[in-house]
């Protein structure tokens, strides 16, 4: 017996040291490639599923938005996504493969190393296992190849990104200066300058207050509806909704395209201001479309107050009193071939312009470039003594007269002018002597016609007009009643308002407003809101690309430079 004992050891040995030389080595060598290419094909399996997932709750979740202030909408892929969907992409492979190595441990343990073929099978085990223990460190190499190549797309991604960004926000900043386009609210009681507006979404009416080339997107903010909303002027942000960042109240459209020009009417109480305002819209609509422009109301209200106005003049009436609060502008959209403006037209009540306390809360009187003085001639101390008694009937039978003095009016406007940084520059002043077809049946208005300035000079207003010159580049004088050209209107104010209009008007123009003027929200393109942007989808796209391509090739470079280190 002992002798056969000792030949089933001998027996035993040979079988274990030949499986040690010849079993082993293949053992180890397809565990390990077993291995790395389970792993491999894990994660690559993980990778497609979840880049290619278009839910934002899919593999890799995409938090929507939180809504409301100060911007309801996506971050750039690249900032924030990316790095979530490589976490989700270890998340779902390194468990996954540390569970299936444990059970394949188990697993061989379990089924080679049972007495009594476990004493023979012991090498093949041995290589088993030690071929999925060497198969960590190419994985752990593979890791770190892709880590890199996400790293490296990631970099390239936002070094395109950061160089549309500058050259996008420059590129608006320099047109915005040339074109001098200037922002202001032309509500009651805001009248703020600012320098970008907060715009609604057309689909949500979610507020963006920075909706410009910025780390939410370079052409395109999405918001948390879906809606692609675009960056700059240039690429359409001006047909968006828009309102005031201050008061949060709705600006007209197109603004920060054309440049803001308010025109406050400056007069006493019943110097006919409105009536002037009106009979100059009407102008500038006729002679807007003689030039093949166009001149629209923005708002509803607007055209329904000019429309019953004009009404009003055309069967002789009066217009009503304009109320003591602070005025709304008049907002007019005019387009002409060469230019574009969006004209504020302030209409105050003339006792806002009586007390100094009254005029500073006219805070729309420090972002303009020009005004209109207006005079109503009967309220001149020299005319009024010159009028006989029965010119005076005429003048309180035909229209309503002011008791201001124009020269106290001036004097508190110019007080107030001076407070601003330029000491009250303007570059044009329009002096609007009203009421000029009831002046002219007068003995001492017949001779207004031809030389507005030199007739206020000879009534005692040397002085004003000096003023005035002094305070602006350039002034004009105007006689206006009801009875005015429209042409000469019309070029008056396109002048002030700093547009080349020549006066011609269409004699065959609707005046009515039509109902076109007043647009709809822009339809913008999007995605639904339980899709991932369009951005986040092309970005995994590009991720995908690049664990696919430049992960393999790093992770040879790895290998080689390894190899060669330790060679």
């Amino acid at each position: 017996m002992p002798v056969v004992y000792a030949l089933v050891v001998i027996v035993w040995v040979g079988l274990v040291a030949a499986e040690c030389v010849f079993v082993l080595p293949v053992a180890l060598v397809l565990a390990l490639l077993a291995g790395f290419g389970l792993g491999l094909g894990r994660f690559f399996t993980v990778a497609w599923r979840t880049l290619t997932a278009t839910a934002v709750d899919g593999p890799s979740p995409v938090r929507r938005p939180a809504p409301g202030p100060p911007d309801p909408a996506y971050p750039h892929y690249l900032l924030v996504q990316v790095w979530h969907d490589m976490v989700a992409l270890e998340r779902r492979t390194v468990p996954w493969c540390v569970t299936q190595a444990r059970w394949a441990a188990a697993t061989l343990t379990e089924t080679l190393l049972k007495p009594p073929q476990g004493l023979a099978l012991f090498p093949l085990w041995f290589g088993l296992c030690a071929g999925m223990a060497l198969s960590v460190p190419p994985l752990a190499v593979a890791v770190l190849a892709f880590v890199l190549a996400a790293a490296a797309m990631a970099a390239a991604g936002l070094a395109v990104w950061s160089v549309c960004v500058v050259v996008l926000g420059a590129v608006e900043r320099v047109w915005m200066a040339y074109r001098r386009i200037l922002l202001a609210c032309p509500h009651a009681g805001c009248y703020q300058r600012f320098a970008l507006p907060e715009y609604a979404c057309p689909r949500c009416d979610e507020h963006h207050s920075r909706l410009v080339p910025n780390r939410l997107g370079a052409f395109r903010h999405v918001c948390r509806c879906g809606a692609r909303l675009p960056t700059t002027i240039l690429l359409g942000r001006f047909r968006l909704g828009a309102y005031c960042p201050h008061c949060h109240r709705r600006l007209p459209g197109r603004i920060g395209r054309a440049r803001v020009e308010p025109l406050p009417f400056v007069g006493g109480p019943a110097a006919g201001k409105t009536t002037l305002m009106f009979l100059a819209v009407r102008a500038l609509r006729a002679s807007a479309a003689g030039a093949r422009g166009r001149a629209d109301f923005v708002e509803a209200r607007d055209a329904r107050a000019y429309a019953g106005a004009v009404a009003e003049l055309d069967r002789g009436g009066r217009l009503a009193k304009t109320g003591p609060e602070l005025p709304v502008a008049t907002m007019l959209d005019l387009t002409l071939p060469a230019a574009h403006r969006i004209l504020y037209l302030f209409d105050p009540a003339g006792e806002l312009h009586t007390g100094a306390t009254r005029v500073e809360r006219l805070r729309y009187l420090d972002h303009g470039e020009a005004l209109l003085f207006v005079i109503d001639p009967f309220a001149l101390p020299e005319l009024r003594s010159a009028l006989t008694t029965d010119e005076r009937r005429l003048v309180e039978q035909t229209t309503a007269t002011s008791d201001e003095d124009p020269s106290d009016t001036l004097q508190r406007l110019l007080a107030e002018l001076r407070s601003r940084a330029d000491q009250g520059r303007q570059q044009r002043i329009a002096v609007v002597v009203t009421k000029a077809d009831v002046l002219r049946r007068t003995a001492v208005g017949a001779s207004l016609d031809g030389d507005a300035r030199g007739w206020l000079e000879g009534l005692g207003l040397g002085n004003t007009i000096r003023t005035l010159e002094r305070t602006a580049a350039e002034v004009r004088y105007f006689a206006s009643g009801l009875d005015s050209p429209p042409a000469a209107l019309a070029e008056l104010f396109g002048w002030a308002a700093g547009l080349p209009l020549s006066g011609q008007v269409d004699p065959a123009f609707d005046d009515r407003p039509a109902a076109d003027e007043l647009s709809e929200p822009w339809p913008v393109a999007g995605r639904p809101p339980s899709l991932v942007p369009y951005g986040h989808q092309a970005g995994r796209s590009a991720l995908f690309a690049a664990l696919t391509v430049l992960g393999p090739l790093i992770m040879i470079l790895l290998g080689l430079s390894v190899y060669a280190r330790f060679r």
